[in-house]
């Protein structure tokens, strides 16, 4: 066997040892010809012979290990037949390492048939930016008879434009500057280069998914192609089956469903995040837990949204005038919604208070026969009195039928008026809720798991919609970001989320129904004594019973 001579910037020879362990447990003899070596997804992915390719994936669905197969005997052809140098790209060093691991392991069988033998050679790579700055970016290399050459760089170079061949660039969602990488590679279409970009999502508004909705519309012209690998097309295709041979483990079709049960329950209520890394369904935002399909979805039918907004000139009445001014909107415009209620369910509400800046929004369910919630209509009020929001409020709990309860925001100002309406109500029917970072974690899941199950049933509003938006994933927490957004409606108004946490509160709500009790009270002893025909055998020697 022959053995390549270093070139003379070689820094040293990498060690099969110092491989990750992803790579030094392929196994030696793994011969990139045989059949089945790769998966259907995988083999799928490498038929897409566009200049341009994008592949938004899930998490560990071999993609990468593709790539590296097909960089082998993209590297190992001769130019004649198609044969070009192949750059990695990975967001990390150890990314790149495994890749030219695979590649090498690959790259073996192809070797030892031209009586060569394989060696990853560390050097370093000099780049230089637009202002003519260099430096030094530690890469590994696998050189073949062809002339070219498989590199791996440890992070990503300036001068991308400088380099040629194919450039793979792995999870590029995840680069400090991923627009810059999109902008530099293109350039390399010019001298008859490919390019391949996978990663996992990272957020909606990511350059990557602007990237991929690009292709999907065309502006890159038929010589680009999009192709999405979820998770399931690679349980679908075998992944399991490989996990356990890799692991020497016995697959059977209870282990399968317990393994995949196990990944998907390891999110918890982080269902965002979920989708995003195994399902391939990028996030709204870097952080936004739900999804405009879900909010959308939920929103069945166009209902009723009461809006009371008042001016400033509105305390110029007088305590009179303020009273018949609320009683006539109240016979107006809710006692109309209160009479469609329908009398044969449970109804609750929660109630997001707010006296100057954002809106006070009160949300009414009923539980449906299939126990999804329902919000027949809302009410949103701005600038309103506190004295004059707790009589809309109380006209209302009055009237919902078989009212079971009522969650409100307690914090600051609103605790007077949920200490008010506990004490008219029953603490047992009045939920005084301090809102917290604790609470908004253990609670606000719940509705995002509501949403996902199609649980919940509101109306089509776009205001209410955006704020369904301000529920976000902030520090692992997840809970109604401090931002405001313009009201739809009137933009000189502003938002805080506030039909979010009245959902939230509802949903809290519906989850902790007081129920009427039917009972016969126990007779007193004149009642009984008065009525002795009617309370036979109610007495006996020892008492009354």
């Amino acid at each position: 066997m022959n053995t390549q001579k270093p070139r003379q910037d070689t820094v040293r020879v990498i060690d099969w040892d110092e491989l990750p362990e992803r790579a030094r447990n392929l196994p030696n003899n793994l011969n990139p010809f045989e059949e089945g070596v790769l998966m259907k997804h995988q083999v799928e992915w490498l038929k897409i012979k566009t200049d341009i390719k994008a592949c938004p994936k899930g998490r560990r669905t071999g993609i990468t290990f593709a790539e590296s197969f097909d960089a082998v005997f993209t590297a190992a052809a001769s130019k004649e037949a198609g044969g070009m140098s192949v750059y990695y790209i990975g967001d990390t060093k150890e990314k790149g390492l495994e890749f030219i691991g695979y590649c090498a392991k690959f790259s073996r069988v192809i070797a030892e048939a031209q009586g060569q033998i394989v060696q990853i050679e560390e050097f370093l790579f000099e780049d230089q930016n637009e202002k003519g700055e260099t430096r030094q970016i530690t890469a590994y290399r696998i050189r073949y008879a062809s002339g070219f050459q498989i590199v791996a760089l440890s992070s990503r170079p300036e001068n991308i434009r400088g380099l040629q061949g194919k450039v793979v660039i792995d999870e590029a969602a995840f680069h400090p500057n991923v627009q810059g990488v999109m902008e530099a590679a293109t350039a390399l279409l010019i001298w008859g280069g490919r390019i391949s970009v996978i990663s996992s999502h990272n957020g909606k508004n990511n350059p990557f998914n602007q990237f991929v909705k690009d292709i999907e519309n065309g502006v890159f012209g038929e010589d680009a192609a999009v192709h999405v690998v979820t998770f399931d097309d690679a349980v679908a295709n075998g992944l399991y089956e490989r996990v356990c041979f890799m692991q020497g483990k016995e697959a059977t079709l209870e282990g399968k469903k317990k393994w995949y049960t196990k990944i998907r329950k390891a999110y918890g209520s982080r269902k965002a995040a979920m989708r995003e890394e195994l399902d391939a369904i990028p996030r709204d935002g870097s952080s936004v837990c739900l999804p405009t399909l879900w909010v959308e979805r939920a929103m069945t039918e166009v209902r009723t949204v009461l809006r009371l907004q008042l001016g400033d000139d509105f305390t110029e009445l007088t305590p009179d005038e303020r009273d018949a001014y609320i009683d006539d909107w109240i016979q107006r415009y809710l006692e109309p919604e209160l009479q469609k209620l329908d009398k044969t369910k449970q109804h609750c509400a929660g109630q997001d208070y707010a006296r100057h800046r954002d809106f006070s929004f009160i949300l009414p369910f009923y539980i449906a026969q299939d126990l999804r919630r329902i919000a027949p209509f809302v009410i949103e009020m701005h600038k309103v009195p506190s004295r004059l929001q707790q009589k809309i409020l109380w006209y209302m709990l009055d009237r919902l039928p078989r009212f079971g309860g009522i969650a409100m925001d307690a914090t600051g100002n609103g605790e007077t008026i949920a200490e008010n309406t506990a004490e008219k109500y029953g603490a047992h029917m009045v939920h005084q809720i301090k809102l917290s970072r604790a609470w908004y974690g253990l609670w606000t899941p719940k509705l995002v798991t509501a949403f996902e199950e199609d649980m919940i049933d509101l109306p089509i509003d776009a205001d209410l919609k955006n704020d369904c938006s301000a529920i976000e994933e902030v520090d692992g927490i997840y809970m109604v970001s401090k931002a405001r957004a313009k009201d739809i409606k009137d933009p000189e108004l502003y938002r805080h989320g506030d039909g979010a946490v009245a959902m939230i509160l509802g949903w809290f709500a519906s989850l902790h129904l007081a129920t009427a009790i039917e009972f016969t009270p126990l007779p007193s002893k004149e009642e009984m004594e008065l009525n002795s025909d009617d309370y036979d055998d109610w007495s006996g020697s020892i008492g009354w019973f």
